[in-house]
Order: structure tokens, then C-alpha cells, then sequence
């Protein structure tokens, strides 16, 4: 019987692959076709219609690295092809089958409207069904050269990842431009088989319907004349039409089929580049709606379709018609599909009203979920600001990458850090560009969690992550699978109304408490740091623009809010927060370019905030404090003179010199403010850190501010993997070139530790204390050229704390930092915003930091009977691919440890190291916008309303984890205060007293008010 199964399953095969598929098209003509090889960057149509072309010869190769060739084909459908399905067939010399990593094409008619796109898997274009005969074919085709970064499976760097390094040999080399007949029923037949085929395959050898499938395509392919495909295929179909029509099991899985094409914004090519993306796959996507009515299509990233309506407005209206039909859902409702733990929080706040409010604006419609599927990880702040923003479901597909431990649940409800859980589901298929294979079918069963309990999951179908979409091929599978016996149900529809289905059905889901992590690709928190620094920096000078905006409009006559330019800018920074540039994973060309928006980003940010101080009044100096805390600290003045001061939350005070509460001593190498007293050893390590205020208590169990250096060559994904071994092989940098004093004044005290080491790398780390604070600054000059390693500070501190908690989106999170079980272990490396904080009983400590991410947390008993727990922050890596020089050169950044410090402490010290003081020509300010009262009260944002009404809107949350209660008072008149969800749109009245406005609060609640001021000259 074995022998005979496997006769049967090489014959057909055998017939399938070489004589059924090659007769697909049964008859084709050449096209004539001409080239311009566009110089540069890409150019619009009309610009290529007017170029001047050359003969162009199949076989020919063409396009170098990053390049635009633009073809212009002519053809004619012979006459005798009347009544028959023409098509054009299109072959730039695809190399493999992903659509996304090679060449692509755009196919234009002459007068510049978009038709369809080809790739490898989707290379015609519809003539005519039936043809007339004696049609003309002109075609203008925009072809992109884009280099297959991916193409040796990421075994060693590549210089194509930029255009200044990827050179000018041609890659690829055109096969085909044909005029064809496309043969209707040998392209069923193939479908036919390809689905029972693989459904066969897929069945358990005991199967009685694999025995029925095997048995019945050997009957159907005796009826194959191998000499006549085209005339035999009709009567193969029907001897295989019983064995399609037999109905599934009425208990069978139900799969949830949404359209789907995973664009990333960048990732293996540049943003330009995925504004082609764009236009190639939403093409075909609207033509594919043409041809099948029960297509639906889900799409998120609200700047890809901005994209779009700015450069293709032909393709722009199709969407717009698609959307109408109910065929185009946009889903996510965000400016992009951002990283899942990076941006901060305000950021995440942004990226889900910018994307509600474009598909709102553009579409009338309000998307109900996040969607999610290819971030790396997921902050446990999502549940509540998804639903603040209005959504019901939220989806994704990365954890089924884990490494170590699967997650136990694919339908559940997700509880953040507040307590807000949102329904969720993590699709069993396993991948979010299913085709419909047996194998995907039968892995979405095997692999749900839900069984008995729920009968169906969601199924993202098409090629993605460089765009595709799906293709009729797919769509032929889902109607062979609506039905089938042996395999699940398949169901084209919008997620909308599976999340409604699946709630219905299991409304009782287990829950999921706390973050998404991922157990891979921890290193995203670390790789290219300064595209990271660049965003922290961004998002605080956004803060920064805004309030003192806020300020100068309501109380500086003349002076209009930039709500323009603010927008603009935003939008910018949160695109850069899409999941493959923040983390890091994207080739060299992104991250270059990333680095120069973000200079120009603080520059405009700059400007901004300068003319907003200045149109407070001049003829002074002032300091401004944007932070949401009161501030007594050293400032530096203009001529960089060290003055102590102090400033209200977001408010400014004269720049006039306080009493500080002790002056700083230095003393060979140590410093003392009276709070802190440090040690710097002759190898320029914390030798001691000794807390003054806790009775002369050593905070150190060992050296402190360690630098190590770790050989750091992961399996798999250089840039987005950190593997355990890279624990195992280490270097200590002790060896100082020099230990020296910085700095000795009154209110400054630094030492300077100049260290080289490796292949030279240089860092220059100035560690400095000032008066009446106990922070302990580490200043950082780093100039990297390391290849493969990761540079780690670590501070083994005298404190047993068995959990660690790190500051993420409006709260934090608490993690173990024993390892009990597979779960705890495998988070050996972990994000964390702008601080971690360590404690036991009355005691702790905070690791603060200005631009840094990823760290780890370990505890170890010591010789003593002590407990040992070790913060290290990650602070740069060297990976080589998909960038070789990532990381390379100069990065200068400051981290700080801050003794005896509660969790209250750390967040207002995180804020204060991301928002310095502003030093500024200013004659006077008036009262802080919004001063609050009320410990774990915390403003994160302060600004107008975006629809330009002139009222204030505030966003606020409790920090600490704990029930708050307190008063928000105005420095204008109140008229009126309203609670809203991120949109800005009223939910209830808040109750209001006068100026004041009380507020309570549950443990990381995140609470939005709308202020309306008692006047009525408004912006």
C-alpha cells in the first residue's frame, strides 16, 4: 500500500508540475519593448513619458542596485484570439519568490494611469476577457532595480543596503514581455490540484478522505491527454469535481480569510522606496477587487495611504471605491505599525489618534482595532490607550516567534498595567501572509489552543513584508476551501466581524496580564543607537514645543500656535517609530536617514520653542522647566557658569541663584555633596557609592559602572537577536588612560576616565555630582568601532529585590529578577524607558538614562550571605547585517544612578535628565498652564485642542502604581472641563471649582482633559 501511495503521489506530481503548469498560457507573441534608464532617484510619469527610449532585447540585463528603468511596451492581440482571456505576461527576471526583496514594476497606461504591478508572483496584467482581437497594447512599465538584501539568507553583510555603497552592475536580466492567452481551464485544473494535492499530504495516513483524494486525482489524471493539456482539461475537472464538492464536517474550524499586505515602511529598502510599494500592491489589490466580490482587503499604516493620495491619485480614488464597496477595510488605526515597545508614551497616544482621525477624515469610518502583527514584543500600556483611542480588538502574530515558550493562549483578553483589557487574538495560522495551503489549513487547527471551547481563528492572506497583497490564485484557494471535507472552513471576511464572532462565541477568554514579550529579538531595544537617541530626544522637544506653545498662546497677544508645523513634525517622528527603523533592524540607507531627519526635527523643534519663549517677552533671563515635577538644581548659563536654582513644573522662574543645601567637595577622587559621597577607582570604576542620607550606607556590592564588553554573534538576525552565549565571553575594560578631575566648583564636582580599548574604540565617561542632588551622572563620549560586540554598564548594587521595575508608557512594569521558570529565564534582556529601579523594604535604587532601552537584571548571593542584584544597561552594539557599519562612530549619551531613591523619585529624576532646563532671554512668564497637585499625579502632555478651537488639553497619569487623588489648576480662567479619550472628544464633564479641576486616579490610569478657557478671544 506504501509503495502504491507513493507511485500515485509522483505521478501526479510529476504531471502537475511539468505538463499541467506549463500550459497555463497556451499561446503568447513577443512585445516590442524600449528602455530609459531614469539617473538617480526615482521620476514622476510625465517625466519618464517624454524620455528619450532605446531598443531593449529580452535577455538582456538591466538595472542597477537601487535604480529605475522604465520600459515602454507595444504589442497586439492577433485576431485569431478573438473570444479568448488575453493578457500581458511580464518577466524582469524575478529571482526566487518574494515579492518584496527584488525587482518590482508599476505598469502605467500612456496617459499615466497606474493599471497593476508584476512580481515574481503576480506577472500579468488583464488585456482583455473575451478579446475582440486586433486590440493595441501600449504599456509605460516603472521598474525598480531594488537588490534582494535577503538573497544569501543573511550568512554575511552586504554593501547593497545603500546606494552610496551598492554600486552599478546591472542585477537582473529580462526574460519575457509577452502578449498571452491565458487558458482557463488549465489554470482551474492547476488550482484544483494544487488543493487537493496538498490537503492530501496534510491528512493523517489512516484518513479514509487521503485515500479518496489520492485515488481520485490518479483517476482524473488517466483522463489527461499529455499531448492535448488544453483539450483534456475540462474532463479532468470534472472527474476531480466530486471530490472538491464533498462539504467540510459541520464541527469543523472556521478560518477567518482577511486580505492582507504587510508593507514595511522600511525595512530591506528605503522610505522612497515604500512609497512605491505602496501604489504597486494597492493596484493590484483594486484590480483583484474587480475580479472577486467577496475580496476583503484590511489595511493599516495611515502615512502609506497618505502616500499614496499625494503621488497616486489614480490609485488613491480606486481605494477610495474599494472602501465604499466594503472590499478595502482599513484597520490599526495608526500613523504606522509602530514598534510594540519603544516609543513612549505620548508617541503611542500620537500614532493612534493620527491614524483614527486620517480614516475618519478620509473614509468616514472609525477603525474598531490595533493591528499588530509584526512588532517585536508588545507594552503592557496597549489595552488602555487602545481603548482611550476608541478600539474594541487587538491583533498580532509576532509571539509565535518565541524561542523558548509558547504562548498558551490565540483568543484571550489582554489586561494592561491599569487593569483595561482588551479582546485579542494571536492567529494559530502562524503567519500573516498565509496563501491557503494544506499546510498553513492544517497548522491553524493543529496549533489553535481554543479548541472545544472556540471554532475559529483569523487567517492575514497574501504576500507581504515588502508588499504583494494577495493574488487570484489565493482567492481560487479560498473558494476550492469555503467548503471542503477535510480541511478547515474558509471565510473572506472583514476582521471587524470576525473579532465580533469570536467575542460572541467565547466571551469567557482566559486573560492575559501584563506585556507581550517576545522571546527573540531583544536586541531591537539596543541596535543603532543614535536612531534611537534620535527619537527619545524628539519626542521630548515635541513635549517641549508644545507647552511653552501652549503658554505663549494663551497669554502672549499676536502669537499663533504652529499647528502645522507641530503636525508635520510628529507625524515625521512617528513614522521613524515604524517596527524596522526605532529597533534598528532596517539596512544603512534608512538608518542614515533617519539620523538627518531627526537633526532637522530638532532644529525646526528648536526654532519653535525659541520664538514661543521669546514671544513671552525678552529683556531678561529666565529659566524654563518642562518637566512635570518642581526642579532645585544646578543649570549652566549661557557662558556655561554652574547656577542653583529652582523652577516649578512646567513653569520658569528668573535665573537667580538659590541657596544650595551643601557645596561639592573633590578630594582626590572623590566627590561629596553631602548627599552622595563617590569613589572613582584608579581604573576609573565607582570604587564606592556611599548614600549620606541613609546613614553613610554603601549602596556598591562591587564595581560600579562597569563597563564589559561582550562578544555578541547571535544564531540567527544580527540586529535583532541577542542569544544567551553572549554572556559567556567577555572583556572588562579596567584599563583607564587617565583618571582626572573635570570639574571643581562649589556646585559641580566631576572626574574624567578616558579609556581605549578593542579595535580603536575610544570612550571618554565624566562622572558628576552637583549640589543638592543625589543623582550621579555619567556623562558619555563614545567613539565605536567594534564589529560584533555589545558594550554593557553595569552596577551591582547591595540590595535584594526579587522584582525590578522599568519604566514603559505612562507606568511600569514589575519583572522577577530570579528565574524560576522558562518564562523568567528567557527574559534576559528587557526594555525599559527612562529608568529601572531596584528595592527592597525601605531602600532603592534607580539606573536612569537619556537614550538607552535595553538592560538586564540578575541577583546573585555573595560569599557574605548578601544578595547582589545587578543593573546593566545595554549601551551600543556592532552588527553587521543588514547594515555593516551599524552603530560605527561617534555616540554620546549619559546614564546616571540614583541612590535611595523610590519609584516616585525615578520618575521625576527621568523626566528631569530627558528635559533640561532651558536657559532663555525672557523678561517675565506667567503661571505654569496647568499646575497639580496630588502625589502619582503626573502631566505628560500639555497643548491646544487640534481642531484649533483654543481650548487646552491635557494629558495626565498616575506614576507610582498606586490610587491618586489631587487638583489641576490653570493659569487662565476656567470656563469648562471635560474628560476625553485620546481624540479629544468629550466623555463626561470633570468636576471643576473655579480654576481647579479635582482628579482621581486608579493605579496608571491615563486621564485626558479638555479646558476651556473663560474668554472669548481664542487662537
Amino acid at each position: 500500500m506504501h509503495d502504491e501511495r507513493r507511485r500515485i503521489e509522483q505521478r501526479v506530481a510529476r504531471v502537475h508540475n511539468q505538463r499541467i503548469r506549463p500550459a497555463i498560457y497556451a499561446a503568447s507573441v513577443p512585445c516590442t519593448v524600449e528602455a530609459w534608464q531614469a539617473p538617480g532617484e526615482p521620476v514622476p510619469f510625465a517625466e519618464a513619458a517624454a524620455a528619450p527610449y532605446r531598443p531593449f532585447a529580452m535577455d538582456t540585463p538591466w538595472g542597477p542596485p537601487w535604480g529605475t528603468t522604465w520600459f515602454r511596451m507595444r504589442g497586439q492581440v492577433p485576431g485569431e484570439w478573438a473570444g479568448r482571456r488575453v493578457e500581458a505576461v511580464i518577466d524582469l527576471g524575478f529571482v526566487g519568490d518574494w515579492p518584496g526583496n527584488q525587482a518590482e514594476a508599476l505598469v502605467h497606461l500612456p496617459d499615466g494611469t497606474p493599471l497593476k504591478a508584476v512580481n515574481p508572483l503576480n506577472q500579468y496584467v488583464p488585456i482583455a476577457n473575451p478579446a475582440k482581437g486586433g486590440e493595441e497594447v501600449q504599456y509605460l512599465v516603472e521598474a525598480a532595480s531594488n537588490p534582494g538584501i535577503l538573497a544569501d539568507d543573511f550568512v554575511r553583510p552586504t554593501p547593497f543596503g545603500d546606494v552610496l555603497t551598492a554600486g552599478d552592475k546591472p542585477l537582473y536580466t529580462f526574460r519575457r514581455a509577452d502578449i498571452a492567452i491565458l487558458d482557463e481551464q488549465v489554470w482551474h485544473l492547476d488550482l484544483d490540484l494544487q488543493v487537493l494535492r496538498e490537503l492530501m499530504v496534510e491528512l493523517d495516513e489512516h484518513d479514509p478522505r487521503r485515500h479518496e483524494i489520492m485515488h481520485a486525482l490518479d483517476r482524473a489524471v488517466d483522463l489527461l491527454d499529455l499531448d492535448d493539456i488544453s483539450g483534456s482539461a475540462a474532463d479532468v475537472r470534472a472527474a476531480l469535481r466530486p471530490v472538491l464538492a464533498k462539504p467540510a464536517h459541520a464541527g469543523a474550524h472556521t478560518v477567518s480569510g482577511v486580505g492582507h499586505a504587510h508593507i514595511d515602511t522600511a525595512w530591506l529598502w528605503p522610505i522612497r522606496e515604500t512609497k512605491r510599494k505602496t501604489s504597486r500592491t494597492f493596484s493590484n489589490v483594486t484590480s483583484l477587487a474587480d475580479e472577486y466580490e467577496e475580496f476583503v482587503f484590511a489595511c493599516s499604516q495611515a502615512q502609506q495611504y497618505a502616500w499614496v493620495r499625494d503621488t497616486y491619485p489614480h490609485v488613491w480614488a480606486r481605494i477610495q471605491e474599494s472602501v465604499k464597496k466594503g472590499q478595502w477595510a482599513p484597520v490599526g488605526g495608526m500613523w504606522v505599525e509602530a514598534d510594540g515597545n519603544l516609543p513612549g508614551g505620548e508617541a503611542l497616544a500620537r500614532q493612534l489618534v493620527h491614524g483614527k482621525r486620517f480614516f475618519i477624515e478620509h473614509f468616514g469610518i472609525e477603525t474598531k482595532g490595533v493591528w499588530l502583527p509584526d512588532s517585536f514584543g508588545y507594552t503592557a500600556a496597549y489595552p488602555q490607550l487602545a481603548k482611550l483611542a476608541g478600539n474594541e480588538w487587538f491583533l498580532t502574530q509576532k509571539i509565535s516567534w518565541n524561542q523558548t515558550n509558547a504562548f498558551p493562549h490565540h483568543t484571550f483578553w489582554w489586561e494592561g498595567i491599569d487593569g483595561t483589557r482588551i479582546f485579542t487574538h494571536f492567529p494559530p495560522v502562524d503567519t500573516y501572509n498565509a496563501r491557503f495551503s494544506g499546510e498553513e489549513m492544517s497548522r491553524a487547527v493543529r496549533n489553535h489552543r481554543e479548541k472545544g471551547r472556540a471554532t475559529r481563528s483569523l487567517a492575514p492572506f497574501g504576500y507581504g513584508d515588502g508588499g504583494g497583497g494577495p493574488t487570484r490564485e489565493i482567492m481560487e484557494r479560498a473558494r476550492r476551501l469555503k467548503d471542503l471535507e477535510g480541511s478547515p472552513k474558509v471565510v473572506v471576511e472583514h476582521p471587524d466581524a470576525f473579532f465580533k464572532a469570536a467575542r460572541e462565541e467565547y466571551p469567557d477568554a482566559p486573560v492575559w496580564a501584563g506585556e507581550l514579550y517576545l522571546e527573540l529579538h531583544r536586541a531591537t531595544y539596543t541596535t543603532q543607537a543614535r536612531t534611537k537617541q534620535g527619537n527619545r530626544r524628539s519626542e521630548h522637544r515635541l513635549r517641549e514645543a508644545e507647552l511653552w506653545a501652549t503658554t505663549a498662546a494663551l497669554h502672549a497677544p499676536g502669537y499663533a500656535y504652529p499647528y502645522e508645523k507641530l503636525d508635520r513634525l510628529w507625524k515625521t517622528v512617528l513614522l521613524h517609530q515604524f517596527h524596522d527603523i526605532l529597533p534598528g533592524s532596517s539596512i544603512a540607507w534608512v538608518h542614515r536617514e533617519a539620523e538627518a531627519e531627526y537633526a532637522r526635527v530638532a532644529g525646526e523643534l528648536g526654532e519653535l520653542t525659541a520664538e514661543a519663549v521669546a514671544a513671552l517677552g525678552t529683556g531678561g533671563t529666565r529659566v524654563f522647566n518642562t518637566s512635570p515635577y518642581d526642579r532645585a538644581e544646578v543649570v549652566r548659563t549661557a557662558e556655561d557658569a554652574p547656577v542653583y536654582v529652582k523652577v516649578p513644573a512646567s513653569g520658569s522662574a528668573p535665573l537667580a541663584a538659590a541657596e544650595p543645601p551643601r557645596p561639592v567637595t573633590v578630594t582626590g577622587r572623590v566627590l561629596d555633596n553631602g548627599l552622595v559621597r563617590v569613589e572613582v577607582a584608579d581604573d576609573g570604576a565607582l570604587a564606592s557609592v556611599t548614600d549620606l542620607r541613609a546613614g553613610g550606607r554603601e549602596v556598591l556590592a562591587g564595581k560600579g559602572n562597569l563597563l564589559r564588553l561582550h562578544t555578541d554573534l547571535p544564531n540567527y538576525w544580527d540586529a535583532w537577536d541577542i542569544d544567551k552565549h553572549y554572556k559567556n565571553r567577555y572583556t572588562d575594560l579596567l584599563d583607564a588612560e587617565s583618571v582626572t578631575v573635570a570639574e571643581q566648583d562649589p556646585l559641580v564636582g566631576a572626574i574624567r576616565v578616558e579609556r581605549s580599548f578593542g579595535k580603536g574604540s575610544k570612550i571618554t565617561q565624566t562622572i558628576t555630582v552637583r549640589a543638592g542632588s543625589p543623582r550621579i551622572d555619567i556623562e558619555t563620549d563614545l567613539d565605536w568601532h567594534e564589529t560584533e560586540k555589545i558594550l554593557k554598564a553595569g552596577f551591582p548594587v547591595d540590595i535584594r529585590a526579587p522584582l525590578s521595575s522599568a519604566e514603559i508608557q505612562f507606568g511600569h512594569v514589575q519583572r522577577p529578577t530570579h528565574t524560576n521558570t522558562s518564562w523568567e529565564a528567557a527574559r534576559f534582556e528587557v526594555s525599559g524607558h527612562r529608568w529601572v529601579h531596584i528595592g527592597e523594604p525601605g531602600y532603592g535604587v534607580a539606573v536612569i538614562n537619556d537614550s538607552t532601552y535595553g538592560h538586564d537584571v540578575s541577583r546573585t548571593v555573595r560569599e557574605d550571605g548578601g544578595t547582589t542584584t545587578t543593573v546593566r544597561l545595554s549601551l551600543v552594539r556592532a552588527p553587521r547585517i543588514p547594515d555593516p557599519g551599524a552603530d560605527q562612530g561617534r555616540h554620546r549619551f549619559t546614564y546616571s544612578l540614583l541612590p535611595g531613591a523610590s519609584i516616585e523619585d525615578a520618575v521625576a529624576e527621568g523626566y528631569a535628565l530627558n528635559l533640561p532646563l532651558r536657559v532663555a532671554d525672557a523678561a517675565g512668564a506667567p503661571e505654569p498652564v496647568v499646575s497639580v497637585d496630588g502625589e502619582g499625579v503626573t502631566v505628560e502632555a500639555v497643548k491646544l485642542a487640534d481642531d484649533a478651537s483654543g481650548d487646552v488639553v491635557v494629558r495626565l497619569y498616575e506614576s507610582r502604581g498606586g490610587r491618586a487623588t489631587g487638583t489641576l489648576r490653570t493659569g487662565f480662567p476656567l470656563a469648562g472641563a471635560h474628560i476625553t479619550d485620546l481624540l479629544e472628544r468629550p466623555l463626561e464633564e470633570a468636576v471643576a471649582d473655579g480654576d481647579a479641576v479635582a482628579v482621581a486616579l486608579r493605579p496608571f490610569q491615563i486621564l485626558t482633559l479638555r479646558l476651556q478657557r473663560a474668554t472669548a478671544d481664542r487662537p
